[in-house]
């Protein structure tokens, strides 16, 4: 198995033993992705802000991947509060068109940094 890694210098960079993507064959893995600012590693303020800068981290690194979200066949959300998925579906609904990708949306104690939301989720170049 050939495994590539993949790095946006536009994205967050990975706070530890991993990397923001691996790609094998034409499968893209992306890596869970937190709000943080790119340039400045903070986390952004705001619930309706983190979840679109959560969106646009994963669009920068499968860009550089040779990608883009639409590619996105499996999306994985974690919420520390489900009753925020509502608000999280609206706002996907600005950023993917059908096909949607499958989905699944847990619910979780806590998350990295104590942010409400993380996603990562599997993408299919070609």
């Amino acid at each position: 198995m050939n495994k590539q890694v993949i790095t946006s210098e536009h994205a967050p960079a990975a706070i530890g033993t991993y990397s923001q993507a691996i790609k094998v064959g034409n499968t893209v893995y992306l890596s869970g992705q937190i709000p943080l600012d790119p340039q400045t590693m903070e986390v952004v303020e705001g619930f309706e802000a983190q979840v679109c800068r959560v969106f646009d981290n994963l669009a920068l690194v499968a860009e550089a991947a040779g990608g883009k979200l639409q590619d996105i066949v499996k999306l994985n959300i974690f919420l520390t509060d489900l009753n925020n998925f509502a608000k999280v579906n609206e706002i996907m609904g600005r950023y993917f068109e059908q096909p949607y990708p499958a989905r699944a949306a847990i619910g979780v104690a806590a998350l990295p940094k104590g942010v409400p939301v993380e996603m990562d989720g599997i993408l299919v170049l070609g």
